[in-house]
């Protein structure tokens, strides 16, 4: 299936700063909630990216995913928060755009899924899905690969 062609509004960053301000507000309400790593956060934007491909046929942002050691990684974004090495994202700008109905409702189910488990549970979690399985070490992984795999295992017909 062809991707549909429009404008993406939206920046793996912002989409990242949406996580970090989400995670914030949550560990602030309450105190069993635990930070975003750049590990977590890499890992969320992949299924924030892959649910919205999946689901709206089109990119939530135009970064690619490339196959990392330790999974799928938007690489500007990692390098932005790499000093926080495994400790919480602290530190963050708010988001600079709004979000459509659609995107909120794919990050609120990537968060309420997947925010759920460790940074290193995601890890190895992604290490088990094809996309990255598939992918020579330091690719961008493909999105017909990202697309197919979540149509068949996280998105409902």
């Amino acid at each position: 299936m062809e991707l549909v062609t429009v404008t993406v509004t939206q920046t793996a960053d912002n989409v990242a700063r949406w996580f970090l301000q989400t995670n914030k507000l949550d560990r602030a309400d309450n105190i069993d909630v635990e930070g975003i790593s750049n590990l977590k956060l890499q890992k969320l934007l992949y299924y924030a990216y892959g649910g919205y491909l999946a689901l709206y046929n089109q990119h939530l942002f135009n970064e690619p995913i490339v196959a990392w050691q330790h999974g799928p990684v938007v690489e500007n974004v990692y390098r932005q928060y790499r000093a926080y090495g495994s400790h919480s994202i602290d530190k963050f700008d708010a988001p600079e755009t709004t979000f459509t109905q659609e995107e909120v409702g794919v990050l609120k189910w990537v968060y309420e899924e997947f925010g759920q488990y460790t940074a290193w549970a995601l890890r190895n979690k992604t290490h088990e899905e094809e996309p990255w399985r598939t992918t020579a070490p330091n690719q961008q992984i493909q999105d017909d690969v990202i697309m197919s795999y979540f149509k068949d295992h996280y998105v409902e017909a």
